[in-house]
């Protein structure tokens, strides 16, 4: 199965490959100690897939060696390292860096009987390779789950992201050691952590909203202009138990890794606890909870939270706020009305004040979330600008109320517009946006 064929034990004749072990020694990262930088992609691995074990892995001809080990108490160099046979590392050398997944280890037929299964708890592995400049498999970005696990195209992508990551983080520190190609280095680095940044950003984000029977639903992003960091705004839509569905409109303070972190421990966070509590606020304190003892006051997030069914007449369910712009509802008539108390935000105190509140749509009506970059929308500053007012609360529930006759994408499409339109095209802030709209009833005949 491997390209390239065996060595005479076995195992895939690439791990000997002279020019592939020049770029693995030229990283200078064998036999090193843990590093802010891998240790953070890891925790994100981690915390996306919901597994326990995360690893940053390079492998040599011999051994494997753990960069980066999350859930796996190994502080000194000696327990990082292992022959190379005791690792699924090496299928990703073998297969010439195609990523590797297995759902059920002991079933699949290619790592049925392998010696790390039992040693390393090994019900699940995923890993995708962390390739050199010029293509070589330095070694592996790979989560592992004790158990079995069916893995979700957007884990596999956000995965795939972690370890482009590593790679460039690896490349960009090899090229720096040589002052020839330091300036060409920095552009292509620049260029693609753009791309990874964008890339991360995105996977945090549902690729495509669920669908609530009886419901229209749009969301969309706009992000920065000239942004390049990761930043914590997201936004979700899934169904809870029952006839219950719930949304999710977030916003993490700061940018970067750290808030990317915050941002997958609160989307996973606000989906597991939502099977157990109806009550908006009530996940909101697990939340909360979760986010002190993870993040011990590190970050904090502002949000709200909506849970509802369907009903004959439309949707009713509960909202509530936590230290997050209001929700507006639009009525089939143009009328504008916000919804929701305010409430603390999250992660920074053990205690919090939170209130639920009651809503109803009826056929025509709208529910809208957003983060604060929509009303704090403004043009960009120039040397004749003068002024430059934020677009403004008032201004977003008269664009939210100039929505008639459009659904829900065409009521995103418009407030988009609007925002892009007062700008002038220059994004201050990263925006996010969602609607939820009960369809009107068809009129009588």
């Amino acid at each position: 199965m491997f390209v390239g064929g065996t060595r005479p034990d076995g195992l895939p004749a690439a791990l000997s490959d002279p020019r592939r072990l020049a770029a693995v020694e030229a990283t200078g990262l064998l036999g090193t100690g843990p590093d802010d930088v891998f240790e953070d992609l890891a925790q994100v691995a981690a915390a996306v897939t919901g597994c326990g074990r995360a690893f940053i892995t390079l492998v040599d001809e011999h051994r494997s060696f753990w960069k980066s080990c999350v859930g796996v108490d190994a502080a000194d160099i000696s327990q990082r390292q292992h022959p190379v046979a005791e690792s699924f590392c090496y299928f990703l050398v073998g297969l010439d860096g195609a990523p590797f997944v297995v759902e059920d280890a002991t079933a699949d037929p290619r790592t049925a009987g392998h010696p790390a299964l039992g040693p390393m708890k090994i019900g699940a592995w995923a890993g995708y390779p962390v390739l050199g400049r010029g293509g070589e498999v330095l070694g592996s970005m790979c989560v592992i789950d004790e158990n079995r696990h069916a893995w979700q195209p957007a884990e596999l992508a956000t995965l795939a992201t972690m370890a482009r990551a590593v790679s460039n983080e690896i490349n960009l520190r090899v090229s720096l050691t040589t002052m020839q190609d330091a300036l060409t280095s920095a552009r292509e680095a620049l260029e693609t952590s753009t791309l990874l940044a964008r890339s991360l950003q995105d996977s945090l984000l549902p690729p495509v909203l669920s669908r609530v029977p009886g419901l229209e639903t749009a969301a969309s992003y706009l992000p920065a202009a000239g942004g390049t960091s990761v930043v914590g705004d997201f936004y979700d839509l899934f169904h809870a138990k029952g006839p219950w569905w719930c949304t999710v409109m977030g916003d993490v303070c700061g940018k970067g890794v750290e808030a990317a972190k915050v941002t997958a421990l609160a989307r996973y966070t606000l989906r597991a606890e939502a099977t157990q509590h109806l009550s908006p606020a009530t996940v909101f304190e697990h939340l909360n909870s979760a986010l002190i003892d993870q993040r011990q006051g590190e970050r904090f997030l502002t949000a709200v939270y909506a849970t509802f069914r369907t009903t004959p007449g439309g949707i009713a369910g509960r909202l509530c706020t936590a230290g997050h712009p209001p929700a507006l509802i639009r009525r089939a008539d143009g009328r504008v009305q916000e919804i929701g108390r305010p409430g603390s935000l999250l992660g920074v105190l053990p205690e919090v004040k939170l209130t639920d509140v009651r809503f109803r749509l009826a056929p025509g009506d709208a529910l809208l979330l957003y983060t604060d970059g929509a009303t704090e929308a403004r043009a960009r500053r120039t040397p004749t600008s003068g002024e430059r007012p934020l677009f403004g609360e008032a201004a977003l529930a008269a664009a939210f109320a100039d929505c008639a006759g459009l659904d829900a994408s065409g009521m995103v499409r418009h407030l988009a517009g609007t925002l892009t339109a007062h700008s002038e095209g220059w994004a201050s802030d990263d925006t996010a946006l969602l609607a939820l709209r009960v369809p009107p009833r068809p009129p009588a005949p």
